[in-house]
């Protein structure tokens, strides 16, 4: 349980907020690369940590990032002409650096006294942007704490290793991230209520590899109550949970969470398939989420991609926009008679399934009036984490993580292990790590 200034610290991460100060100390993704595909493109609109924003690609292929309005009379650069290295205003023709510079003001004279102090004042805040694991992220703090991009996986692969989408998600980013982190609630809301026959493939419309199958399943419907480890790491948290297996061994499933808003799902056995989503802030009541998976090991097929942009995995169905097809308006599409029938949910989709709950805990979850458990460990960890960290940067103490970009080099996944073995000794036999790092050559190949 969070007192309401702690859940309001949490929680609310608009423009000089603590946790928005903290988030704008990281690189954050903000649109997919296929979202700008033209130089001199049509732009877009982005909204994130509470900021109107605008992006285009120039005519250099630079992506810019920028205030959404002109200084001249506010009219929405959207409505602009992206153009020979700028963006100009549809209204009076003013135009815009990458950088945010005022390049042109074309209603004025550039003889005319005090144009040249009229231009330097109609500069934009703009942000820096990088592509990378084909994804646009953006910096929005302080220039001098800018660090290097997290060297997270699924960015670092070749492109063919990787699949990446994204979705809209109606309620504060952080009760999204607590489900993404919470593996007790595998046991119930994904669970199928038929055990014959079902593997985490079939639950999860090709979310498991193939090793992964109906023992996982049966383990963890019939163990509601997994025993969990928590450890911390440069980058983050490593969140374990045991369930009991066959013949006295323990089933661990193992997640990272890396600062500030990106996890690692915990099922992938050695040599399969890894999935990871970011929640970034839209607004306090709502998010997207940034979805990828990746294979260390070998491209992804064209079956693979397509069960991926289909709904499969930790990714959705969505439409045009990337807005769920299943979502709170349409009550997730939930079938009733599925759910007495197949389904604890009644509803399609793992993606889906987290989706609906998190929103029904309202667009910002009041954490004052929880009653917490033994299962919530995870959930209270990276809540001490995000509030530590954003008290101490208001101290005046920069959040080290994002001065670590080689810590994000970590992995998530799943064993069966001897009951009697120690979690380091779990996290050696596992990754070769007490805290999943990899050094791998082969992922250093440029995103």
């Amino acid at each position: 349980m969070l007192t309401h200034e702690q859940n309001e610290t949490l929680t609310r991460t608009g423009p000089n907020t603590a946790m928005g100060n903290l988030f704008r100390r990281f690189w954050l993704p903000v649109l997919l690369s296929r979202e700008l595909p033209d130089a001199d493109g049509a732009p877009k609109r982005v909204r994130i940590l509470g900021e109107d924003l605008i992006a285009f690609r120039d005519t250099e292929g630079r992506v810019a990032l920028m205030e959404a309005r002109c200084p001249h009379r506010g009219a929405h650069l959207f409505f602009g002409r992206n153009e020979e290295g700028g963006i100009r205003c549809a209204y009076h023709g003013w135009k815009f650096g990458a950088d945010g510079g005022c390049l042109d003001i074309p209603t004025m004279s550039r003889d005319t006294p005090g144009y040249g102090a009229l231009r330097a004042r109609a500069r934009l805040i703009s942000y820096p942007t990088r592509e990378w694991g084909d994804y646009v992220w953006a910096y929005m703090g302080p220039e001098a704490a800018m660090p290097g991009l997290p060297e997270m996986e699924f960015a670092m692969v070749p492109p063919a290793h990787r699949f990446v989408s994204k979705k809209l998600q109606e309620c504060n980013w952080a009760q999204a991230a607590e489900g993404g982190i919470d593996t007790a609630h595998f046991s119930f809301l994904h669970a199928p209520l038929h055990l014959e026959g079902t593997s985490l493939g079939t639950m999860t419309r090709g979310y498991a590899p193939q090793t992964m199958g109906s023992d996982q399943v049966r383990w963890m419907v019939n163990d509601g109550t997994p025993r969990y480890k928590v450890t911390k790491h440069p980058a983050g948290l490593v969140l374990a949970g045991a369930r009991h297996a066959d013949d006295g061994a323990l089933y661990w499933r193992i997640a990272q969470y890396l600062m500030p808003c990106h996890s690692f799902a915990p099922g992938t056995a050695p040599g399969e398939t890894y999935h990871g989503q970011t929640w970034v802030p839209i607004d306090d009541g709502n998010c997207w989420i940034y979805t990828y998976s990746w294979n260390p090991d070998r491209p992804l097929s064209e079956a693979e991609r397509a069960a991926y942009a289909g709904g499969a995995s930790i990714h959705a169905e969505v439409d045009a926009d990337f807005v769920p097809v299943r979502r709170r308006e349409n009550d997730y599409l939930i079938d009733r008679e599925m759910q007495k029938t197949v389904n604890y949910s009644g509803i399609k989709g793992i993606s889906e399934q987290d989706q609906a709950i998190q929103d029904s805990q309202g667009r910002i979850h009041d954490r004052t009036r929880e009653l917490l458990g033994p299962t919530d460990l995870g959930v209270s960890s990276f809540r001490m984490l995000m509030l530590e960290a954003a008290r101490d940067l208001a101290a005046g103490r920069e959040p080290a993580a994002a001065g670590a970009p080689e810590a994000y080099r970590v992995r998530s996944g799943a064993i069966v292990a001897p009951a009697g073995l120690a979690f380091g000794a779990v996290m050696r036999r596992r990754f070769g790590d007490v805290d999943g790092r990899f050094d791998r050559a082969d992922s250093d190949a440029a995103a």
